[in-house]
């Protein structure tokens, strides 16, 4: 794979862009050149002019390009009616290029050519991994797969700037850096200044009626396909955990007869059992006979390696980095090795339902979806920048556009049964060879089967927590979040969570209903929120809405706009435990916005939540109630950890949702360690509506000084 940058309506376009593009050039080490539309430069002849000749010869709109070649050599960009910088692996472009007509050397000229010929939607018919940006005329065009397996980012910020990744555009001076969503076209207007989003489809939800053994020679078949298709004609390797994922990648593979050889890399230390991940591969090498390359990495290699993983990935996010590890140094040893390119089982789990919390979802496959829209965000961003650091291109088969159209609609009960997740796969696995010691091994997460999150324990040991310890080798924020606000516990938890890991809380956002039975949002005691935001030292946005079902969503819409426009928000962060009701809605209009959704209590137990919150130091009273088990008595009550111990005993006896989420009571906050100061109730009324149900109206508040607590 490859680096690409441009810069749009800045007079020093040219300069940036030989910056920017140098900050990432361990992404392609086989060749840079640039364009100004007109001419083609290669770095040398770029060094030859000073900086105010290079502003003066160039202009204002730039794009750079740095290769990765896997098979040939073709020097981007690459000159059309359009012109295009592509970070691609397209795997049917043979067959489109014979389709369509079209002359190509490769798989990024065939990219514009298409779209030459044919407009930017033709883009939905490319199969493989990709990131591009297409400049014609005065528009810029930028787009990528629909996974997100190839990064993008881009800023409308002094004209408009895109990169490979994030830091590209730090580096050379740009704030206000988003990650394209991959189901969204940017289309920029050079001459307007101006962003237009064009909407992709995802995949959809269908019912699937086949029998059982017809899904699994089908979902079989694709497998197969997928891995084959991404078969290099180089040198390559297999990331092998030991799990059903790369094991069954593994299978094939040696039943392909091809030659690869699988890399591994834990943590070892003389206080820890050795990782479970290495016992389960080497256990499958000697019984396929498969080279496998052991990475053992101890304590300091760990300590000296932080300054480059953390702020490679952008994030102190513990799980993140955890995960990160074994990526780094098992491609560090494949490149020593000459691979250029590696397979890995990423996106298993969001396709099969191979993660525990989706056993409580209700809806398995919607869950599997929501899953794979945000994978991107989540992991593909760290796999790639890390093992393209290592000069190594990662391809992904569980991420083939054909394998998650049939396999996302598979019957819920074959993914999910009450002994396995991911069942149909490992029945599968087990039917071709894979014994059954791995094809049914427990899933254990990569961070705890290598030993690498055991690392982060003993080196943060002496910090308040490991996001704490992770920050001195980026105190960046991973991303500024604006939070959807209610006045109650689930939203300040939330943020709590958030702003532990590093994330910036840049606004509240409230929704004023005029409807106190809102589908939505939470109404009792609403108009309190702005002295909870005084409290908290965060502004808020304040939004009115009729709260009609429906229709209550375009005045969301209208407030996260806003706050998009005003704070230069990236994402949301949400209280949502279960509402798919509340949490696909407020998904849809992120999308269409380009933010990212953050749901850190989604599918957490309710009373752990609820103890959780509580042990933190929540200050909560009951502000209304409506179910049967609750009465006066609990209205405008501080709720306690015994009082959670009776919520229990009413679950078991009404079936109330111990966490509230179903609408039985609403809870207010008066104090929790995101509060600077507090909220003390000075007037409150209980009304009383029937025997169960009533609400706790709060007259008059005023806001305190908090007594020596500690604040985020």
């Amino acid at each position: 794979m490859c680096g690409i940058i441009g810069i749009f309506n800045n007079i020093n376009a040219a300069q940036l862009a030989v910056s920017g593009l140098k900050s990432i050039d361990y992404r392609g080490r086989d060749g840079k050149a640039f364009t100004d539309g007109e001419e083609v430069y290669s770095l040398e002849s770029l060094q030859l002019y000073d900086e105010e000749c290079l502003a003066d010869v160039i202009g204002e709109n730039f794009i750079g390009h740095c290769l990765h070649a896997v098979v040939n050599n073709v020097i981007q960009p690459i000159k059309g009616k359009g012109i295009i910088a592509a970070n691609s692996e397209i795997y049917n472009w043979k067959e489109l290029a014979e389709q369509y007509e079209i002359e190509c050397e490769n798989d990024s000229e065939l990219i514009l050519r298409l779209i030459d010929k044919y407009g930017i939607k033709k883009i939905e018919e490319l199969d493989g991994d990709y990131a591009c940006v297409y400049w014609i005329n005065d528009d810029v065009y930028l787009f990528r797969d629909i996974f997100g397996v190839k990064p993008l980012w881009y800023s409308k910020n002094k004209g408009f700037v895109l990169a490979s990744e994030r830091k590209a555009l730090e580096k050379i001076g740009y704030t206000d850096i988003e990650e394209l969503n991959p189901r969204t076209i940017i289309k920029y207007s050079i001459k307007q200044d101006k962003i237009e989003r064009i909407q992709r489809e995802f995949f959809k939800l269908r019912e699937n009626k086949d029998e059982y053994e017809k899904i699994k020679e089908r979902v079989k078949g694709l497998l197969i396909n997928a891995i084959s298709k991404r078969i290099p004609d180089v040198k390559f390797g297999l990331l092998l955990s030991g799990g059903v994922d790369s094991s069954f990648i593994a299978i094939i593979l040696k039943e392909l007869e091809v030659d690869f050889k699988c890399y591994i890399a834990v943590m070892e230390d003389k206080t820890l059992q050795e990782a479970k991940d290495l016992e389960y591969a080497k256990e499958l090498a000697e019984e396929l006979g498969l080279e496998l390359e052991i990475v053992k990495v101890n304590l300091e290699d760990v300590k000296n390696s932080l300054p480059i993983i953390v702020p490679l990935i952008e994030s102190t996010d513990v799980t993140k980095v955890s995960v990160a590890f074994p990526f780094y140094f098992a491609t560090k040893k494949a490149r020593e090795d000459g691979v250029k390119v590696i397979l890995s089982g990423s996106g298993s789990d969001q396709l099969f339902g191979g993660y525990h919390r989706y056993k409580d979802s209700g809806n398995l496959n919607k869950e599997c979806l929501s899953g794979l829209m945000h994978i991107y965000e989540k992991d593909l961003y760290r796999d790639d920048v890390i093992t393209m650091y290592n000069s190594v291109e990662l391809r992904v088969p569980y991420l083939d556009k054909s394998l998650v159209d049939y396999a996302l609609n598979i019957n819920e009960e074959y993914k999910l049964t009450k002994e396995y997740d991911k069942a149909i796969l490992r029945d599968i696995a087990n039917e071709m060879g894979l014994n059954k010691k791995i094809a049914y091994r427990k899933k254990v997460a990569a961070q705890y089967g290598s030993n690498f999150l055991k690392a982060i324990d003993k080196l943060s040991k002496d910090h308040k927590n490991k996001s704490d310890y992770l920050r001195q080798y980026y105190n960046i924020s991973n991303l500024k979040l604006g939070a959807l606000f209610s006045s109650g516990k689930d939203s300040c938890y939330a943020m709590l969570i958030m702003k532990k890991q590093n994330y910036s809380i840049e606004c509240l956002i409230s929704m004023i209903s005029k409807n106190k039975d809102s589908y939505m949002f939470h109404t009792p005691n609403i108009k309190y929120v702005k002295e909870q935001a005084e409290a908290m030292g965060i502004p808020i946005i304040l939004q009115e809405t009729e709260g009609e079902k429906e229709n209550e969503l375009r005045d969301l819409r209208l407030a996260l706009t806003r706050a998009k426009d005003e704070y230069k928000i990236g994402g949301i962060v949400s209280g949502a435990l279960f509402s798919t009701y509340q949490r696909d809605r407020i998904e849809k209009i992120c999308d269409e916005l380009g933010l990212k959704v953050f749901a850190p209590l989604w599918h957490k137990k309710q009373e752990t939540e609820f103890r959780e919150l509580l042990n933190e130091g929540f200050e909560i009273i009951v502000s209304s109630i409506a179910a049967e088990g609750l009465g006066e008595n609990w209205l405008g009550r501080k709720l306690t950890l015994e009082d959670v111990d009776e919520l229990v005993k009413l679950n078991k006896k009404y079936g109330i949702n111990i966490s509230f989420e179903g609408g039985e009571a609403e809870s207010f906050v008066l104090d929790c360690p995101m509060f600077k100061k507090k909220i003390k109730i000075v007037k409150a009324e209980k009304k009383m509506y029937s025997e169960n149900t009533g609400i706790y109206e709060i007259k008059e508040v005023e806001i305190v000084e908090k007594n020596n607590l500690i604040v985020l």
